[in-house]
Protein backbone atom coordinates (compact mmCIF):
# COMPACT_ATOMS: atom_id res chain seq x y z
CA UNK A 1 0.00 0.00 0.00
CA UNK A 2 1.09 3.63 -0.46
CA UNK A 3 2.41 5.30 2.67
CA UNK A 4 -0.04 7.06 4.95
CA UNK A 5 1.59 10.39 4.14
CA UNK A 6 1.23 9.83 0.38
CA UNK A 7 -2.43 8.94 0.78
CA UNK A 8 -3.09 12.10 2.81
CA UNK A 9 -1.29 14.33 0.29
CA UNK A 10 -3.08 12.64 -2.64
CA UNK A 11 -6.50 13.01 -1.03
CA UNK A 12 -5.82 16.60 0.04
CA UNK A 13 -4.88 17.66 -3.48
CA UNK A 14 -7.89 15.86 -4.94
CA UNK A 15 -10.26 17.42 -2.38
CA UNK A 16 -8.93 20.97 -2.86
CA UNK A 17 -9.26 20.82 -6.64
CA UNK A 18 -12.66 19.15 -6.38
CA UNK A 19 -14.07 21.85 -4.09
CA UNK A 20 -12.61 24.63 -6.25
CA UNK A 21 -14.01 23.00 -9.38
CA UNK A 22 -17.46 22.47 -7.86
CA UNK A 23 -17.94 26.08 -6.72
CA UNK A 24 -19.62 28.22 -9.38
CA UNK A 25 -18.67 26.29 -12.52
CA UNK A 26 -19.48 27.67 -15.96
CA UNK A 27 -22.26 25.11 -16.39
CA UNK A 28 -23.41 22.74 -13.65
CA UNK A 29 -24.51 19.89 -15.95
CA UNK A 30 -21.22 20.05 -17.84
CA UNK A 31 -19.38 19.93 -14.52
CA UNK A 32 -21.10 16.68 -13.61
CA UNK A 33 -20.51 15.18 -17.03
CA UNK A 34 -16.82 16.07 -17.13
CA UNK A 35 -16.00 15.38 -13.47
CA UNK A 36 -17.90 12.10 -13.16
CA UNK A 37 -14.91 9.91 -14.21
CA UNK A 38 -12.76 11.48 -11.47
CA UNK A 39 -15.46 10.85 -8.85
CA UNK A 40 -15.87 7.26 -9.99
CA UNK A 41 -12.09 6.78 -9.95
CA UNK A 42 -11.68 7.85 -6.32
CA UNK A 43 -14.44 5.49 -5.22
CA UNK A 44 -12.80 2.57 -7.06
CA UNK A 45 -9.36 3.42 -5.69
CA UNK A 46 -10.68 3.64 -2.13
CA UNK A 47 -12.43 0.28 -2.50
CA UNK A 48 -9.39 -1.53 -3.95
CA UNK A 49 -6.42 0.07 -2.19
CA UNK A 50 -6.02 -2.60 0.48
CA UNK A 51 -6.56 -5.74 -1.56
CA UNK A 52 -5.06 -4.52 -4.86
CA UNK A 53 -2.79 -1.50 -4.37
CA UNK A 54 -1.36 0.07 -7.49
CA UNK A 55 2.11 1.45 -8.09
CA UNK A 56 2.77 5.02 -6.90
CA UNK A 57 3.30 6.11 -10.51
CA UNK A 58 -0.20 5.04 -11.50
CA UNK A 59 -1.81 6.62 -8.43
CA UNK A 60 -0.19 9.98 -9.17
CA UNK A 61 -1.08 9.78 -12.84
CA UNK A 62 -4.72 9.12 -11.91
CA UNK A 63 -4.61 12.22 -9.71
CA UNK A 64 -3.20 14.29 -12.58
CA UNK A 65 -5.91 12.99 -14.90
CA UNK A 66 -8.57 13.82 -12.32
CA UNK A 67 -7.27 17.39 -12.06
CA UNK A 68 -7.43 17.78 -15.86
CA UNK A 69 -11.04 16.56 -15.77
CA UNK A 70 -12.07 18.84 -12.91
CA UNK A 71 -10.48 21.92 -14.49
CA UNK A 72 -12.35 21.14 -17.70
CA UNK A 73 -15.53 20.63 -15.72
CA UNK A 74 -15.18 24.00 -14.01
CA UNK A 75 -14.56 26.12 -17.08
CA UNK A 76 -15.78 23.74 -19.83
CA UNK A 77 -13.07 22.45 -22.15
CA UNK A 78 -13.61 25.22 -24.69
CA UNK A 79 -13.16 28.08 -22.20
CA UNK A 80 -10.17 27.33 -19.97
CA UNK A 81 -8.62 30.83 -19.51
CA UNK A 82 -4.97 29.83 -19.88
CA UNK A 83 -5.64 28.23 -23.24
CA UNK A 84 -7.65 31.23 -24.37
CA UNK A 85 -4.58 33.34 -23.58
CA UNK A 86 -2.31 30.90 -25.47
CA UNK A 87 -4.32 31.17 -28.67
CA UNK A 88 -2.64 34.39 -29.80
CA UNK A 89 1.06 33.55 -29.18
CA UNK A 90 0.64 30.09 -30.74
CA UNK A 91 -1.65 31.20 -33.55
CA UNK A 92 -4.46 28.86 -32.55
CA UNK A 93 -7.96 29.44 -33.89
CA UNK A 94 -9.56 27.63 -30.93
CA UNK A 95 -9.08 26.79 -27.27
CA UNK A 96 -7.03 23.58 -27.25
CA UNK A 97 -7.45 22.49 -23.63
CA UNK A 98 -9.60 19.59 -24.82
CA UNK A 99 -6.54 18.21 -26.62
CA UNK A 100 -4.70 18.12 -23.29
CA UNK A 101 -7.65 16.18 -21.89
CA UNK A 102 -7.60 13.65 -24.72
CA UNK A 103 -3.81 13.25 -24.62
CA UNK A 104 -4.11 12.42 -20.94
CA UNK A 105 -7.05 10.14 -21.75
CA UNK A 106 -4.58 7.99 -23.67
CA UNK A 107 -1.49 8.54 -21.50
CA UNK A 108 -2.92 7.60 -18.09
CA UNK A 109 -5.13 4.63 -19.07
CA UNK A 110 -2.07 3.19 -20.87
CA UNK A 111 -0.25 2.79 -17.58
CA UNK A 112 -3.37 1.53 -15.80
CA UNK A 113 -4.00 -1.07 -18.52
CA UNK A 114 -0.33 -2.02 -18.56
CA UNK A 115 -0.31 -2.60 -14.82
CA UNK A 116 -3.47 -4.69 -14.81
CA UNK A 117 -2.30 -6.81 -17.74
CA UNK A 118 1.13 -7.44 -16.23
CA UNK A 119 -0.27 -8.32 -12.83
CA UNK A 120 -3.33 -10.30 -13.89
CA UNK A 121 -2.26 -12.08 -17.08
CA UNK A 122 0.80 -13.95 -18.31
CA UNK A 123 1.81 -11.16 -20.69
CA UNK A 124 5.37 -9.90 -20.35
CA UNK A 125 6.75 -6.40 -20.77
CA UNK A 126 7.26 -5.31 -24.39
CA UNK A 127 6.07 -6.89 -27.62
CA UNK A 128 2.39 -7.71 -27.74
CA UNK A 129 1.77 -6.05 -24.37
CA UNK A 130 2.51 -2.66 -25.91
CA UNK A 131 0.21 -3.35 -28.85
CA UNK A 132 -2.63 -4.45 -26.56
CA UNK A 133 -2.18 -1.48 -24.20
CA UNK A 134 -2.31 1.05 -27.03
CA UNK A 135 -5.31 -0.75 -28.56
CA UNK A 136 -7.15 -0.68 -25.23
CA UNK A 137 -6.58 3.07 -24.94
CA UNK A 138 -7.82 3.69 -28.47
CA UNK A 139 -10.91 1.60 -27.68
CA UNK A 140 -11.53 3.63 -24.51
CA UNK A 141 -11.23 6.85 -26.50
CA UNK A 142 -13.68 5.60 -29.13
CA UNK A 143 -16.13 4.49 -26.42
CA UNK A 144 -15.88 7.90 -24.77
CA UNK A 145 -16.68 9.61 -28.07
CA UNK A 146 -19.76 7.40 -28.45
CA UNK A 147 -20.86 8.27 -24.92
CA UNK A 148 -20.30 11.97 -25.66
CA UNK A 149 -22.47 11.64 -28.74
CA UNK A 150 -25.35 10.07 -26.84
CA UNK A 151 -25.10 12.51 -23.93
CA UNK A 152 -25.01 15.43 -26.35
CA UNK A 153 -28.13 14.17 -28.11
CA UNK A 154 -29.91 13.88 -24.76
CA UNK A 155 -28.71 17.12 -23.16
CA UNK A 156 -29.75 19.58 -25.86
CA UNK A 157 -28.27 23.03 -25.19
CA UNK A 158 -25.55 21.63 -22.93
CA UNK A 159 -24.14 19.54 -25.78
CA UNK A 160 -21.85 22.25 -27.21
CA UNK A 161 -20.12 22.81 -23.87
CA UNK A 162 -19.71 19.08 -23.29
CA UNK A 163 -18.49 18.20 -26.78
CA UNK A 164 -16.21 21.26 -27.10
CA UNK A 165 -15.97 20.77 -30.86
CA UNK A 166 -15.74 24.56 -31.39
CA UNK A 167 -16.96 24.19 -34.97
CA UNK A 168 -14.34 21.63 -36.01
CA UNK A 169 -16.05 18.88 -38.03
CA UNK A 170 -13.03 16.60 -37.50
CA UNK A 171 -12.87 17.14 -33.74
CA UNK A 172 -13.90 13.57 -32.86
CA UNK A 173 -11.23 12.04 -35.06
CA UNK A 174 -8.58 14.45 -33.77
CA UNK A 175 -9.54 13.62 -30.18
CA UNK A 176 -9.07 9.91 -30.80
CA UNK A 177 -5.77 10.51 -32.57
CA UNK A 178 -4.55 12.62 -29.65
CA UNK A 179 -5.46 9.87 -27.19
CA UNK A 180 -3.61 7.37 -29.38
CA UNK A 181 -0.51 9.57 -29.32
CA UNK A 182 -0.80 9.87 -25.54
CA UNK A 183 -0.89 6.09 -25.12
CA UNK A 184 2.14 5.60 -27.39
CA UNK A 185 4.11 8.30 -25.56
CA UNK A 186 3.29 6.74 -22.19
CA UNK A 187 4.48 3.29 -23.26
CA UNK A 188 7.59 4.72 -24.93
CA UNK A 189 8.68 6.91 -22.01
CA UNK A 190 7.51 5.29 -18.77
CA UNK A 191 7.96 1.55 -19.33
CA UNK A 192 11.26 1.41 -17.45
CA UNK A 193 10.03 3.40 -14.45
CA UNK A 194 6.81 1.42 -14.34
CA UNK A 195 8.62 -1.94 -14.48
CA UNK A 196 10.84 -0.92 -11.56
CA UNK A 197 7.84 0.14 -9.48
CA UNK A 198 6.02 -3.09 -10.34
CA UNK A 199 9.05 -5.10 -9.23
CA UNK A 200 9.19 -3.18 -5.94
CA UNK A 201 5.47 -3.63 -5.40
CA UNK A 202 5.72 -7.36 -6.15
CA UNK A 203 8.48 -7.82 -3.60
CA UNK A 204 6.35 -6.14 -0.95
CA UNK A 205 3.24 -8.14 -1.74
CA UNK A 206 4.87 -11.55 -2.11
CA UNK A 207 4.57 -14.23 -4.79
CA UNK A 208 0.80 -13.87 -5.13
CA UNK A 209 1.06 -10.39 -6.60
CA UNK A 210 0.75 -11.63 -10.17
CA UNK A 211 -1.68 -14.50 -9.69
CA UNK A 212 -4.54 -14.54 -12.20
Amino acid sequence: MPSRRSIIVWCAIFAIVLVWSFVAPKDRLTWWLESAPALVAIVILAATMRRFPLTPLVYWLILAHSIVLMVGGHYTYAEVPLFDWLKEPFGWSRNNYDKVGHFVQGFVPALIARELLLRRTRLESGGWLNVIVVSVCLAISALYELIEWQVAVSSGEASDAFLATQGDVWDTQKDMATALIGAIVAVATLTGVHDRELAALGSKMGPGARET
